[in-house]
């Protein structure tokens, strides 16, 4: 399903101090908004995903789970600087018609969460029911939910958190390095760096999965001694990520995921989520070593009144899209408390 476009009124100032002259954002809904306009999610996605939540995140937009399109009208808009349809690197610069490349102005997480707020007005949201991020989805939702606490009435969290840790913020920097160690990067052209794309994408596995789910998953057959499946998955995905990506879209986005602190310019984390108003379920993974129970549980106990569950998976933080069951379980019955 192509997904629809709204194009911002006049230019996009960003946080950095640069501004994008023109502003396009590509969004997907799913189910009507009612008349009480009071049935509302709003799905903010994570680092390659797209708008379309019911592609990448499975058994999720079905009748009878959390974001039952017969119940709620959900809402997912791309990020900015993605490569799937929001203004990013491979868009055309009207001051130069020339695509932006390497020379993408830089912007954080509090601009994305300004290009959902234009659209979300523009689709006459008012106040959203149900916010919900994974991930870096999450970081997004904690801003907007700072940002704007009227305006949402519950928030779900899910592997996340209120800062980008220096552990984040390393893994960022080695999947840059391994995008700035291909020659390539840096030419004017879309499939540029994409050799270091794919090694990128290889290193962020080992901490999506971690070790549980490697060696559950890709265990070698005892007849062939030299081929090892974990090799052959780790070039497998690269080559994945390389056939609907691009090097200079993840390099930008991994840039501004570092820049995610819900404290800064207001007191620290702690002040700043105190202004939450929402209902907040915060929802660990056992075996998450991107954003650990541990810091989950720390993240549930500054926000006022939230609720803290957890999912007991082997794949670690990529648990969010493999135990759909476990998360619907978890998120359905809070979500239908009103």
């Amino acid at each position: 399903m192509e997904p629809q476009i709204y194009l911002a009124p006049g230019p996009f100032a960003l946080e950095s101090g640069d501004t994008l002259p023109e502003l396009r954002i590509a969004y997907h809904t799913y189910g009507r908004m009612n008349a009480a306009r009071d049935n509302v999610v709003w799905v903010c996605h994570a680092l390659t995903a797209n708008s379309e939540v019911a592609d990448w995140w499975p058994h999720t937009v079905e009748k009878g789970r959390f974001l039952d399109p017969e119940r709620w009208f959900v809402v997912c808009a791309n990020i900015l600087g993605s490569h799937y349809g929001t203004t990013g690197p491979l868009h055309v610069n009207p001051a130069t018609g020339r695509p932006w490349y390497g020379s993408f102005p830089q912007f954080t997480i509090r601009d994305i969460v300004r290009a959902h707020r234009l659209l979300a007005d523009a689709l006459g949201v008012g106040r959203i029911a149900m916010l919900v991020g994974s991930s870096v989805g999450g970081f997004q939702a904690v801003e907007w939910a700072v940002m704007e606490p009227e305006r949402i009435e519950g928030l779900a969290l899910i592997a996340t958190d209120a800062k980008a840790s220096p552990w984040n913020i390393a893994i960022d920097e080695t999947q840059r390095m391994a995008i700035e160690a291909d020659a390539t990067f840096g030419e004017e052209r879309p499939d540029a760096g994409m050799k270091g794309l794919a090694a990128a994408r290889a290193l962020g596995l080992l901490s999506y999965r971690g070790p549980e789910g490697y060696n559950l998953t890709q265990q070698d057959h005892e007849e062939n001694p030299v081929l090892h499946r974990a090799c052959t998955y780790q070039r497998y995905q690269g080559e994945k990520l390389c056939r609907r990506y691009n090097a200079y879209s993840y390099h930008a986005i991994l840039d501004a995921f570092d820049t995610h602190d819900v404290g800064r310019g207001r007191g620290g984390v702690e002040a700043a989520l105190g202004k939450i108003r929402a209902r907040t379920l915060v929802v660990g993974i056992t075996t998450d070593i991107i954003f650990t129970p541990a810091e989950m549980r720390r993240l549930h106990g500054q926000i006022p009144g939230s609720r803290y569950c957890e999912i007991d998976s082997p794949f670690a933080h990529d648990g969010f899209l493999v135990e759909y069951e476990q998360l619907n379980a978890l998120l359905l019955p809070f979500m239908t408390e009103r």
